[in-house]
């Protein structure tokens, strides 16, 4: 830790244990095997007819379960703490299926304005689509949220912290509104991970891009619902029709990444707060959005909320657009590449990635404007991270 900046991990035990809680594998194997297999055999038709009735456990087809897959749900319903998880093929897969379970035609959605962009266009383009109305609001402020509340508002839908501004919504105050007007609750937790925030805030549904941290190492696309059994039960009879479920080997590399989480977090809490403080006394940066800094507007509530606070850091350069581009482009150690949580820093210009398909009004409305960078730090060295970012700077 940085002279005590970053406060103490709460629980760490327990979560390393969770993080290595083993599977009872065949043959005694420390690892999960990969089971890389479309179907499976059975001995008998009564067997056959036990499984797919549900009345005995069993697998019979990779797109409804498979034994890699269900292993890494299990695993990450320990993190989370919740009953049961449902993994996906990537974390829009996660996150449409999440939705469309608990919604019908003639409902109504509050969702949070600061979203990732697909997820925006999801909610603005696809669902009304099919009769489902979307209010989009503020969801840091509570009273917007339930002053949104109508007699058919079936979901309230956050992320937080959210990408790229990094602003974090008030958990507990949330969860609150949503029992006493009996509504569902989903919140993208990509951010914040298990590892830097616990769900037991009375959320009903988290969503994870598994891409990202849980992963670690930016070679899968993957995505994680964790909530009740009902819900998931729900959640799987739709995945099994949308055909959405995660690859087993790539089921595989998400628990490896998952054996490392905690460690990886470490130093993304690190460096996060280390660039963020250079970036801060930097001439050439007029603004600097991160939580672990005292001059974030919901530092204290990121404090309270979340262990640690995470490797992104986002940045205005002072100056245009190009200015901006040419500066993304005279980095050498930090990648150009849309992305985040992994082992290698990225680094991308919204207004040219993640939210490039939104309207600029839309865009400005978030506050991402065309000289806004996300800067996702990886693990390498800070002080290595810090002098490209000195170099570029240097460069505009």
């Amino acid at each position: 830790m940085l002279n005590g900046e970053l406060e103490c991990l709460r629980n760490k035990p327990a979560f390393q244990q969770r993080l290595f809680m083993a599977e009872k594998n065949q043959g005694g194997s420390v690892t999960t095997p990969i089971y890389e297999t479309s179907v499976f055999a059975f001995t008998s038709t009564k067997e056959l007819v036990d499984v797919i009735s549900g009345k005995a456990e069993g697998y019979l087809y990779t797109r409804f379960d498979n034994p890699t897959v269900r292993a890494v749900e299990r695993k990450m319903a320990l993190l989370e703490e919740a009953e049961d998880a449902a993994a996906f093929s990537s974390g829009m897969a996660a996150i449409t299926t999440a939705v469309l379970t608990a919604v019908s035609k003639g409902d109504h959605v509050i969702a949070s304005r600061d979203l990732y962009g697909g997820t925006l266009t999801f909610f603005q383009e696809i669902l009304p689509k099919f009769g489902i109305e979307v209010s989009l609001v503020d969801a840091t402020n509570l009273d917007e949220v339930e002053n949104a509340i109508k007699t058919n508002t079936r979901i309230i839908y956050a992320e937080t912290p959210t990408n790229p501004t990094l602003k974090v919504v008030d958990l507990s105050g949330l969860a609150s509104i949503a029992r006493k007007h009996g509504i569902t609750t989903i919140v993208d937790s990509t951010l914040a991970t298990p590892y830097l925030k616990p769900i037991n805030f009375g959320i009903d549904v988290v969503v994870h891009s598994a891409t990202k941290y849980l992963g670690g190492h930016n070679d899968i696309t993957a995505g994680i619902v964790c909530s009740s059994k009902e819900f998931i039960q729900n959640l799987k009879r739709n995945r099994k029709i949308f055909g959405g479920i995660l690859d087993p080997t790539a089921a595989w590399l998400l628990l490896r990444g998952l054996k490392t989480l905690a460690l990886r977090m470490e130093r993304h809490n690190q460096n996060g707060l280390q660039v963020a403080k250079f970036l801060e006394k930097h001439p050439k940066v007029a603004k600097v959005y991160y939580l672990g800094l005292p001059s974030h507007p919901q530092h204290r509530l990121a404090k309270k909320q979340m262990r640690g606070y995470g490797g992104v850091v986002s940045f205005e350069i002072k100056g245009d657009f190009e200015r901006t581009v040419r500066f993304m482009e005279s980095l050498k150690l930090c990648l150009l590449a849309a992305s985040l949580g992994g082992t290698e820093t990225l680094v991308t210009q919204p207004a040219t990635s993640s939210h490039y398909f939104i309207t600029p009004e839309q865009r400005q409305k978030l506050g991402i404007t065309d000289q806004l960078v996300r800067l996702a730090l990886g693990i390498e060295d800070a002080e290595d991270i810090i002098a490209d970012l000195k170099q570029a700077l240097d460069k505009i």
